[in-house]
Order: structure tokens, then C-alpha cells, then sequence
């Protein structure tokens, strides 16, 4: 059975369907997957780097295939990276809704309604005080200053290498390379340029070899990271996140 990755915060059950709403800068919202590009699925690399644990091995091979949704959204991908910055995943999600509802569009669905995120002309309009009410004070001027720089080059961005998009999503105030990194694998699917030093990974590579005692620090662990997923860091990236997500849907 393939394993349906859902780690996009915007995801939300509605009368038994999984369904997210998406919004741009020039287009109407609409909904996933009812509309928009069909779900990417990841395989396990064979063969496998000889460098990778068995047991990382054995747990990566347990949920592969996966599925999971390309952000068709860059605007979204970017908005979506800035609400995760130093929060659990947990708060992640409760934040991402409120601003969603609040001033989202609605998306009509054959199963119910959903909200996309605001697009960037919203955001740009709201005040201190509509985004205090949210719990998003700290964001508000990440949000906007990404909401601003998105509509003067957005259609620029989208037409950027992936690895020269996430230098270049830096050069706006308060994203720096964790969420340049974050919004540009959710957007393009090249997970080799997500932070794989990142809390999950470490958290869920260290809980999938358990007689493995894995580097603490992010340098360290980004060093052996990369030697032992060898050409295929992208796909162990994702597979490893996928496998956390599926543990944590576990318990």
C-alpha cells in the first residue's frame, strides 16, 4: 500500500477526504487533489548506497513507495516554509489554519469547503493587530516582506534553476536558508536542497537504526548525512520524513 505523504500543513480531513486548498497571486483557488497536478510518488533507490544502515534500509522499504503532492504554489510553498520557522510541526498546522480561515479563500469542494492561504495582496493589506489575533505577530513581517518581493519578481522566481531559486528567495528579509530550502523542495520536488540537518530528519534517521548513535550537532550529522545517502540524498531525504510522518500518524 503506498503511503500518502502529508506533511503540508494545509492538509485537512473533510467528511473523510483528505483536501487542500491552494491560492496564488493571479489565479482562482482551488483544491487538492480534486484539481491541480497529480501526486509525484518516490521509490526506494535500488540498488542502494552500500553506505546505508540496513536498518534505515528496512525502515525506509516498510512505507515505499510514497506519495506526495508538489506544492503547485510557489507563493504557497514560501508562506507555508515562514509559518513552519521555529515551531513544533503541531503549531505549525494550528497556525497555518487560523490564517487560512481567517482570511483565506474559500474553496468549494463535492466534499465541503476548505481555505487556502491568503495570497499575497491579502497579506500585505492586514495590520499588526489581524495578525496578533492569529498567534502570527512574529511572522507578520516575514509574510509580508515575502508577499511584497513575491509580486514584484514572483514570475521571475518560478523560472530559476532550483538551487539559484533558494540563494535567490534569500535575499528576502527574514528567510533565510532553512526556509529557503523548505519552500523550494515543497515547490520543484529536488529534496536534495531541503535542510536535511533539520531536527525531523536527525530525529526520525536516529529512531529508524537505533543501535546506531547517530552525531548530535547539525554539522556532523550533515557530513554523515551526506556520505552515507551518496547520490541519492534527495530520495533517503524525503523517504525518511515520510517514514517520521507515518511513525508519528502511529501513535
Amino acid at each position: 500500500m503506498t503511503f500518502e505523504m502529508r506533511e503540508h500543513p494545509g492538509w485537512t480531513l473533510v467528511n473523510g477526504h483528505w483536501l487542500r486548498g491552494v491560492s496564488d497571486a493571479d489565479q482562482p483557488p482551488y483544491a487538492l487533489p480534486v484539481n491541480g497536478p497529480a501526486p509525484h510518488t518516490f521509490h526506494l533507490p535500488n540498488p542502494l548506497p552500500s553506505t546505508v544502515p540496513p536498518a534505515l534500509h528496512w525502515a525506509l522499504l516498510s512505507i515505499a513507495p510514497v506519495r506526495r503532492h508538489r506544492n503547485p504554489s510557489l507563493w504557497d510553498a514560501i508562506a507555508t516554509a515562514i509559518i513552519r520557522q521555529v515551531v513544533r510541526a503541531d503549531q505549525a498546522r494550528i497556525q497555518h489554519a487560523r490564517f487560512r480561515q481567517a482570511h483565506g479563500p474559500r474553496v468549494d469542494t463535492p466534499y465541503g469547503p476548505v481555505h487556502a492561504l491568503p495570497t499575497p495582496q491579502t497579506v500585505l493589506k492586514l495590520t499588526g493587530d489581524d495578525f496578533a489575533a492569529l498567534g502570527l505577530a512574529f511572522k507578520a513581517s516575514a509574510l509580508q516582506a515575502a508577499a511584497g518581493a513575491y509580486l514584484e519578481y514572483g514570475a521571475k522566481w518560478a523560472e530559476l534553476p532550483p538551487a539559484d531559486l533558494v540563494a535567490e528567495l534569500q535575499t528576502v528579509p527574514r528567510i533565510g536558508p532553512w526556509t529557503a530550502g523548505a519552500a523550494v523542495a515543497d515547490y520543484t520536488h529536488d529534496w536534495s536542497l531541503y535542510p536535511y540537518t533539520d531536527l525531523a530528519v536527525r530525529k526520525w534517521a536516529q529512531a529508524a537504526t537505533p543501535g546506531i548513535e547517530w552525531p548530535d550537532d547539525e554539522k556532523s550529522f550533515g557530513e554523515w548525512w551526506r556520505t552515507i545517502t551518496d547520490d541519492h540524498l534527495g530520495a533517503l531525504t524525503v523517504l525518511t520524513l515520510a517514514w517520521g510522518a507515518h511513525q508519528a500518524s502511529q501513535s
